[in-house]
């Protein structure tokens, strides 16, 4: 966009449908560039994937299958055989050697059956909400976009949680669509569809912060760029800028929670080969304990880097894509007027 030396442009609403479309581009370009690193991810915070004394199972992260006897004479015999991945390339290099590069992409279909309608409410609802707030309480209130974003993502995740569960299956390991349909059968058999919305606290928990944090501070930046540069109105490049930094900042605040989400989600068919029922009691501050005890501090920010790789882009392409689409109908709107 062009700068303005006069004044502000003129400028026109954009209706909730014209939101909804121009959100879905970004929620596509995005799906199909960070999945491959959304596997890496999973499938390091998937492998140290706390266990119960005492219990007899089968656990695989992805590639090489860790076994455990069950407890013998209060002493524990562990197998376990080489294939522990040791970093993010490493994890990449292991996963195309072994499973091929169409693995990269596990997931891929679900994750654009949730994404799409995700991005769509979650986008529509924040904007809806911010003119709301606006005004109510005036242009230039801070907390609008803190209180949008929570709320936002709040309705959005509690939507998209059973389809972001299947995804996290079948990216922690490969299965086959038949497998699939009987992990979600049986799952709902035994323990009802509240199970479908395993992780939903802990998703709540990294989303909802997450949220709040990268509205504030992408709004803070953007204006602040925009004065920088003496524009009206942020160019692509500004957006861009805006949601990288601002959701690289979230990530990293938020990782904990990310963590413990893929391991709640795991658990589920964790106990699966040997038919233990799972731990649905352990909260999210038990699994944040167990892991510090096992790993350190350090594992609560397992795949950090993947994380930060996907998610500076993914936050920077998604905005700058929907803030881009806003503009195109913002223009059509008033060459109609």
């Amino acid at each position: 966009m062009e700068p303005e030396t006069e004044g502000p442009p003129p400028t026109a609403k954009v209706t909730p449908l014209q939101q909804m479309l121009a959100s879905c581009t970004g929620a596509i370009l995005t799906s199909l560039m960070v999945t491959p690193l959304d596997v890496v991810k999973i499938r390091l915070q998937a492998q140290n994937n706390p266990f119960p004394k005492g219990k007899c199972f089968v656990y695989s992260n992805g590639l090489m299958d860790h076994m455990c006897v069950c407890e013998d004479g209060g002493k524990k015999a562990w197998y376990k055989k080489p294939g522990n991945f040791q970093g993010t390339l490493d994890a990449f290099l292991k996963i195309l050697r072994n499973e091929g590069i169409k693995s990269l992409w596990s997931g891929l279909p679900p994750t654009l059956v949730m994404a799409i309608p995700a991005t769509v409410i979650y986008f529509t609802c924040y904007e809806q909400l911010t003119a709301l707030l606006k005004a109510k309480l005036g242009e230039n209130e801070t907390r609008i976009p803190i209180v949008a974003g929570i709320v936002a993502r709040f309705g959005a995740v509690t939507v998209i949680s059973p389809l972001e569960l299947i995804r996290t299956k079948m990216q922690s390991k490969k299965f086959s669509y038949n497998e699939l349909h009987r992990f979600v059968s049986m799952k709902v058999s035994e323990d009802g569809w509240i199970s479908l919305w395993k992780g939903w606290a802990p998703t709540i928990l990294r989303d909802v912060p997450f949220s709040a944090m990268y509205w504030y501070n992408f709004e803070v930046l953007k204006k602040w760029l925009c004065e920088k540069s003496g524009l009206y109105e942020p160019t692509f490049m500004i957006n861009f800028a805006s949601g990288a930094l601002s959701g690289s900042f979230a990530a990293v605040a938020t990782l904990p929670f990310d963590v413990v989400k893929t391991q709640k989600q795991t658990q589920l068919w964790t106990y699966e080969n040997c038919k233990i029922s799972v731990p649905l009691h352990m909260s999210t501050w038990t699994i944040m304990k167990n892991i510090v005890a096992k790993n350190g501090l350090s594992g609560l920010f397992t795949g950090l880097i993947p994380r930060l790789v996907k998610i500076a882009p993914a936050c920077a392409i998604m905005i700058s894509t929907y803030e881009f689409g806003k503009a195109f109908f913002q223009k059509q709107n008033i060459e109609r007027q």
